[in-house]
């Protein structure tokens, strides 16, 4: 029998109040496999949804990259806006791409895993941060801190 998500989630909250103990629900590790991808939709595989990562930190905003300025890392494709934002990207991959795979830092917080929108995103200590909504992003952005050592404990227990 498989459980969607919500209902895992819903369960696993159910459980946890009324046994008094927290339920850890583990994915397969297939789940996360290519985590480093970023997220990327189901009808391609752009990572960041064809954004710039590069552009984050240099223009201070979200900026659509251009399919003449690709390159592929981990399993997906980047775009960038310029060819001087792309080179930069393939000398420091690592300094560009977003936490936590590009999933949500704000869930990552919590120990959960959805998806980042590159829309709703935050550079803090020099590394690029996504939130699923804009109430997550809202919350993540008052502890910000707090939310990214909370995250780095969680990632790697996440990864499986």
């Amino acid at each position: 029998m498989t459980i969607d998500k919500t209902r895992r989630s819903c369960i696993k909250s159910i459980l946890s109040m009324a046994v008094g103990i927290p339920v850890v629900v583990t994915l397969p590790q297939t789940a996360f496999a290519g985590i480093a991808k970023v997220y990327t939709r189901k009808s391609d595989n752009k990572a960041l949804n064809g954004y710039d990562s590069v552009a984050y930190f240099k223009q201070n905003k979200p900026v659509e990259g251009l399919e003449k300025f690709q390159t592929q890392y981990n399993g997906a494709d980047w775009y960038f806006s310029s060819q001087e934002n792309r080179d930069e990207f393939i000398a420091s991959p690592e300094s560009f791409a977003p936490q936590y795979g590009g999933y949500c830092a704000f869930s990552v917080a919590q120990g959960k895993v959805i998806k980042g929108d590159p829309e709703l995103w935050a550079i803090e200590a020099n590394k690029l941060y996504l939130n699923y909504n804009k109430g997550a992003h809202r919350l993540w952005l008052k502890r910000v801190e707090k939310m990214i050592s909370k995250g780095d404990k969680n990632w790697p227990r996440l990864l499986g």
